[in-house]
């Protein structure tokens, strides 16, 4: 509690130098963070249209394959969470690197197997499936673990700041794989520089993954050769977890009634926020397919520049709100994170405008950056020591839902509203109201968080000081 004190009272430039001294740990924690921001967004962002031109599956197969991986990941976090706390840090990461290479390395293969007809149980969905768990599991054990590493390599009077650049690095990476992709994946004019136009590569999806698959196995060897026991036990902060070991082992009656989910404020908080997450998830399964169906082809062949807007609005913005709003109250922020991101989709409901595609996803990205990574510091915060990743895995129950059951419909969805043979005319007037539905559906999280307010900063008195002195 005093050093989180200490840490309201320190200028914000002596918080950022205490954060830029951070331990060698805490850095080598971020170079997993930002290498797997490059090659599991890298893949996901193209998921769809992946699956769709290589693998032939129908929008709806399709659909539900990524709502699969992307539900199964967080669907694993609840056990990956205890895992990682098991494993420790750097064994986590070692073991997750390698499983992510395998899985993402099967998964491409699957492109060069030939089609088995229109059966769902042709071998190169199966494998496709397989390489999915594989790298879903993986993700669930990693993502506790990077969330842990922050908590056990910095100082606790950075935790705001420290949380904000993990979101932020990891946006990075994302940022710098959109960037290339257009590059790597079309043969068309990349970019001017000097009256001289640059092509692409035009090695196509696949060729994307595979730079995805390269840059999981030079983490992997940098992790190996760096992160290693020594720095380990050298930069690890135990202070805390020796005085949790002190107090003696807990009785099973104590464990239980200690998890947050039997925090029926708190279970309500992560759950109001399940509507808007639907947006979130629709970035990679419903944005791909608006933009290579409702623009023209120019605009489709740059689909990735469109996605980078997100990452490249949080890397500026996250750690600049979380520096000036550390003392603001966690409902607050969500408050107006949530409504931002919920009204801003309204932007899309009168028609596809490059205007209004980019209006909205600056404005949404903001949205965002104003409360994600505030909830990750408030779950890490309650957390016991030694128990991060649990606690992580369990807080995005609603996550796992939001991903999973948007998957359910977003490819039924695309194929009624804005099916491939339609008119330009009638993609239009289907992606108003698919947009219209879907912004409808956001808006009930901020009403549900205003409506409740009182309710959920009666528990922010309880579990949001707590969350101030962790």
């Amino acid at each position: 509690m005093e050093d989180k004190k200490e840490e309201e009272q320190l200028p914000l430039k002596d918080v950022l130098k205490l954060l830029f001294k951070a331990s060698r740990g805490f850095w080598l924690v971020n170079v997993v963070n930002f290498g797997d921001g490059i090659a599991y967004f890298g893949m996901l962002n193209l998921m769809t249209l992946f699956l769709g031109t290589k693998l032939g599956m129908p929008d709806s197969l399709s659909g539900w394959t990524v709502s699969l991986l992307t539900g199964l990941v967080t669907l694993f976090m609840f056990g990956g969470g205890f895992v990682s706390d098991k494993l420790g840090v750097r064994k986590a990461l070692t073991f997750c690197l390698a499983l992510l290479f395998g899985g993402r390395l099967l998964l491409n293969c699957t492109s060069y197997i030939p089609s088995a007809g229109d059966s769902w149980l042709q071998p190169a969905y199966l494998l496709c499936w397989l390489a999915i768990v594989v790298i879903a599991f993986a993700e669930g054990v990693i993502q506790p673990a990077l969330y842990a590493g922050v908590k056990e390599y910095t100082d606790e009077r950075t935790a705001t700041m420290s949380y904000s650049f993990l979101y932020a690095i990891m946006n990075l990476g994302i940022m710098s794989e959109s960037f290339i992709s257009p590059f790597i994946r079309t043969n068309g004019e990349f970019i001017k520089i000097g009256g001289k136009s640059i092509n692409g590569l035009g090695w196509d999806f696949d060729g994307v993954f595979w730079v995805c698959i390269a840059a999981t196995a030079i983490m992997l060897l940098v992790h190996i050769c760096f992160f290693t026991k020594k720095v380990e036990e050298t930069d690890r902060q135990v202070k805390e977890m020796a005085a949790e070991e002190d107090r003696g082992p807990k009785t099973l009656s104590e464990k239980i009634r200690s998890m947050m989910i039997f925090d029926g404020r708190f279970f309500f908080f992560i759950f109001a926020l399940l509507p808007v997450r639907t947006l979130f998830a629709h970035q990679w399964l419903t944005i791909p397919d608006y933009i290579m169906r409702c623009f023209p082809a120019e605009v489709g062949a740059k689909y990735e520049w469109f996605a980078a807007l997100n990452p490249l609005i949080i890397v500026i913005f996250v750690p600049l709100i979380a520096a000036f709003t550390r003392r603001v109250n966690v409902i607050t922020m969500m408050i107006v994170g949530t409504t931002l991101s919920a009204l801003t989709t309204f932007i899309l409901v009168p028609g596809p405008h490059l205007g209004s595609l980019i209006t909205y996803i600056l404005l949404f990205s903001l949205g965002e950056a104003v409360w994600s990574s505030r909830f990750l510091e408030y779950v890490a915060g309650i957390a016991p020591a030694g128990r991060v990743g649990a606690y992580m895995g369990l807080a995005n129950l609603p996550w796992f839902l939001a991903k999973f059951t948007t998957g359910l419909y977003s490819g039924s969805m695309l194929a009624h509203f804005i099916p491939k043979e339609a008119s330009m005319v009638d993609k239009a007037s289907g992606s108003s109201e698919m947009w219209l539905i879907y912004a409808l559906i956001a808006c009930i999280s901020p009403v549900l968080l205003i409506v409740f307010r009182r309710y959920l900063s009666d528990s922010g008195k309880k579990t949001g000081d707590t969350v101030q002195t962790a």
